[in-house]
């Protein structure tokens, strides 16, 4: 009764839900027990993190808490670029939860860098994405990487970060690109950088120094392939990435 008397004329009263206690959920909608019942691979999201944090707070199982903390941050990649001091402002998440959910999501990308080969061949843009993507995922502020490659287009070395600039900008100067190549004697090399904004669209600034680099690459005798421009995905996007060779906004070495 106290809900349709505080709302407005002719608004429908609040609906309010009381989180159930975890026991006296059924077994099917328990954390572990779904967890068990389904493996790894097929429970949602929630159930994860759940088991992660393990237990709620007065009020709030966990299985909700969960849910809830999923819900505020919109997507497992948001979660994972939060701090620990950020995540400890979650009501329920002390600091060892923050810090256990934090270790758990950096395994998780350390697993998907792992997998990719030391000498990975760089044959197209989506190379340079299956080495760069989840780097650039948790990225805030903007990267400039280098890929430096031997006569067969392979990885001498594992991405060279060559500068990490401001929420916005950042700047790569020659001289900082081709140290490392020319004393690894690297035959050609791709450039990369990410938009922290999550549009790959390239600004003036990037052809500018993109034609720089080219440049410099020809008078020291090292191809510079492309440069891929990193974003997020979106709904509205088809690609999360630019390849400035594949715009033809400037003209690499053939």
């Amino acid at each position: 009764m106290s809900d349709q008397r505080d709302s407005p004329p002719g608004a429908l009263p609040a609906y309010r839900v009381r989180s159930t206690r975890m026991r006296d959920l059924p077994d099917r909608l328990r954390p572990r027990e779904q967890f068990a019942c389904m493996g790894a691979e097929h429970v949602p999201d929630t159930t994860l993190l759940a088991l992660i944090l393990r237990t709620g707070l007065r009020g709030l199982n966990v299985a909700d808490l969960a849910e809830q903390v999923l819900e505020d941050y919109g997507s497992l990649t948001a979660l994972a670029q939060a701090s620990v001091e950020e995540l400890m402002g979650i009501d329920g998440i002390g600091r060892v939860k923050a810090q256990m959910l934090k270790a758990a999501l950096e395994l998780a990308r350390r697993l998907t860098l792992e997998a990719i080969p030391e000498d990975h061949k760089i044959s197209a843009p989506e190379d340079v994405l299956m080495v760069l993507r989840e780097r650039a995922r948790l990225a805030e502020a903007e990267v400039f990487w280098v890929l430096l490659l031997d006569t067969k287009h392979r990885l001498k070395r594992p991405p060279l970060e060559i500068t990490k600039g401001t929420l916005n900008a950042s700047l790569a100067h020659p001289r900082e690109v081709f140290k490392e190549a020319i004393r690894s004697s690297c035959a050609s090399l791709v450039l990369a950088h990410n938009h922290p904004s999550g549009d790959p669209t390239p600004s003036s600034e990037d052809v500018r120094i993109t034609r720089q680099l080219v440049e410099a690459g020809r008078i020291v005798d090292i191809q510079v392939l492309d440069h891929i421009i990193l974003g997020r995905n979106r709904a509205d996007e088809r690609l999360d990435y630019v390849s400035l060779r594949e715009t033809g906004m400037v003209q690499f070495q053939t």
